[in-house]
């Protein structure tokens, strides 16, 4: 599903932001994305998000070669990955249930998948009560809520998730894990970039750890016996 080989990224003529990164994740895995701030783990979910080319390397992704892939190619990629951004990046004129149908309305959804499903899954994510306001108006645990949601709501291949639970309690990050977790179980590939090992001690997934822009693969471990 993808697959990193000697990976490079560089913005403009600096050092290196990644450094011969490797990995392979199978389809429907669950890894987490480990490293201090500044380590390189947004700038390596960039590229599996297919927002900027890799300076050197070769990544594959859903049988496709992107150093090669066409223009039409990526957009229809991209249509198959959901990403939690860490600056939520909210459509300011857009309401919240209108941010969260977005990626349903592109993709042809009727009137009525959209109605039922954006108003299932914001109730999922505690934000029934505010679906017709703007993002001006929500609260920052609010709009972490809704860019999940936002994506989610299409059921994409592969789930990015930039610290998703980094601004709601700790009851809210817990459900949000969970419904990460079952979007794995049905098929879903999800990498997880967090700073939060309470998260990487209770799953049993492995994790890429980014140390100053380079990567290592640790096993998963078993997780901490805790209550559900």
């Amino acid at each position: 599903m993808i697959r990193f080989d000697n990976v490079g990224l560089r913005y403009g003529p600096g050092d290196e932001v990644l450094s011969d990164v490797s990995f392979h994740l199978e389809p429907g895995s669950f890894h987490f994305l480990t490293g201090k701030s500044g380590a390189g783990k947004s700038s390596l979910l960039k590229l599996v998000y297919l927002s900027c080319q890799p300076s050197r390397g070769l990544i594959h992704m859903m049988d496709q070669d992107l150093n090669t892939a066409s223009r039409d190619t990526l957009v229809s990629m991209r249509q198959g990955i959901g990403v939690v951004f860490q600056d939520y990046r909210l459509l300011e004129h857009l309401s919240t249930f209108e941010n969260v149908a977005l990626p349903l309305r592109i993709k042809g959804a009727s009137e009525d998948q959209v109605q039922e499903e954006v108003s299932e899954l914001l109730a999922w994510v505690g934000l029934a009560d505010h679906l017709h306001e703007l993002p001006s108006t929500l609260s920052g645990g609010q709009k972490q809520r809704a860019s999940i949601a936002r994506a989610v709501v299409t059921a994409p291949k592969i789930l990015l998730a930039d610290e998703p639970t980094g601004n709601v309690d700790d009851e809210m990050a817990l459900r949000l894990m969970q419904l990460f977790v079952e979007m794995n179980k049905v098929g879903t590939t999800l990498l997880i970039a967090t700073h939060d090992t309470r998260w990487v001690d209770r799953y049993t997934a492995p994790q890429l750890h980014l140390d100053n822009g380079r990567l290592s693969v640790m096993p998963a471990h078993q997780p901490m016996a805790v209550d559900p």
